[in-house]
């Protein structure tokens, strides 16, 4: 059997954790946690990153730090993961969803000022398969209208638009290190904070709403609950697993951008006979290969290949429903505007195996089945 996916794991990962283990230091904002925090920030540039337990929780935090209230409302695309939208509605905001560009299924920039009212506070552009959403026209609409902007980045670390690394553009980026993910610490995250006038609310945020940083920093005598928070903070062991990763970003970098070449090469064909459409990355995005994805006809025909590779040991699966869709969605939120492409996009969806350490034969096998699947 094909996995649809397989953790990253590098052998240097149980040595770092056994050292955290031998110096007692297991909970969080030890040596490897530092460490992680700043590899992120010397390699994106952002003025300050804090690991967190998960990048649904880094978006939650970046919520608190824009002071979203009961009845604010952000605006997002519907086609994403329901933790994008779950981080706003839990401080009483309301989703706005608008629709996605059919060719890189990222929020459409031009639907965007057309949702905002004089409720909004926040845009949160999401970055799909690791493609940078147009972020300049998002960052001018933000300034022009007085917003923050929070970035989903989850699926964006290596990633770049315009030579800016993803997360690193708007106000606070998210990012995700769960197992499924590029790099992973099995569940985690990290909150990108683009000025440093913000990082100290948010280490208090993350430390359950207080100075507790600043007293092991030796700011203070005695530390105490200062601000709303919450425990946002993963255990040094897990930054351990993820620290083994990041020492070898490239590598496992050019290993998944290569798979993702030689499926494009190999389903090629496919593409220019109309029997699928490909992925999309504009020129001026630099993509990490999170994931290589088909489109089918319609979601019958994306049932029926599922079906097909499954009985050929091949695990592919479709993703996600789109919000504004779902029962939560739409007690909690809005779409705003024509729903042209999110839901029938969606639907025609389908992610193929890709990971670090796929082999060329598996991907090849792979291409050969759907090739067959198509010559039926």
């Amino acid at each position: 059997m094909i996995n649809f996916n397989v953790p990253p794991y590098i052998d240097t990962a149980a040595g770092y954790i056994n050292e955290c283990v031998k110096a007692q230091k297991i909970c969080g904002d030890g040596q490897y946690t530092k460490k992680c925090n700043e590899w992120f920030e010397k390699k994106t540039g952002t003025g300050k990153c804090l690991l967190t337990t998960s990048c649904t929780h880094a978006t939650e935090l970046a919520a608190i730090l824009c002071d979203l209230k009961e009845g604010d409302e952000v605006i997002l695309p519907s086609y994403t993961f329901v933790s994008t939208a779950n981080a706003f509605a839990l401080r009483g905001a309301v989703p706005v969803f608008v629709d996605i560009r059919p060719d890189t299924m990222n929020i459409d920039e031009k639907k965007i000022e057309d949702a905002i009212t004089d409720k909004t506070k926040v845009i949160a552009p999401v970055h799909y398969a690791g493609v940078g959403c147009e972020m300049d026209t998002i960052m001018d609409i933000a300034k022009r209208h007085n917003l923050k902007v929070v970035e989903d980045a989850a699926q964006g670390v290596m990633s770049e638009y315009k030579g800016r690394a993803l997360g690193s553009i708007g106000d606070f980026g998210a990012y995700s290190f769960h197992e499924t993910k590029n790099y992973s610490m099995g569940e985690g995250g990290a909150l990108l904070i683009k000025d440093k006038k913000d990082a100290e609310r948010a280490e208090i945020i993350r430390e359950k709403g207080t100075d507790r940083a600043k007293f092991f920093r030796g700011q203070v005598d005695k530390y105490t609950w200062v601000d709303l928070g919450s425990s946002y903070l993963p255990s040094d062991m897990n930054a351990a697993y993820l620290y083994s990763q990041l020492e070898v970003a490239d590598k496992i970098n050019e290993d998944r951008l290569s798979s993702w070449d030689h499926y494009k090469t190999r389903l090629q064909t496919l593409a220019d006979d109309e029997k699928i459409s490909l992925p999309y990355i504009p020129a001026e995005c630099k993509h990490n290969a999170h994931m290589f994805y088909i489109k089918c006809k319609d979601l019958d025909e994306r049932t029926s290949l599922i079906s097909f590779l499954k009985q050929n040991e091949i695990l592919s699966v479709f993703h996600y429903i789109p919000l504004h869709s779902a029962p939560a969605g739409q007690r909690l939120g809005r779409f705003h505007g024509a729903d042209e492409y999110t839901t029938r996009e969606s639907e025609r969806l389908v992610r193929l195996p890709l990971y670090y350490g796929l082999k060329p034969e598996q991907v090849d096998y792979i291409c050969d089945k759907i090739t067959e699947f198509y010559a039926k």
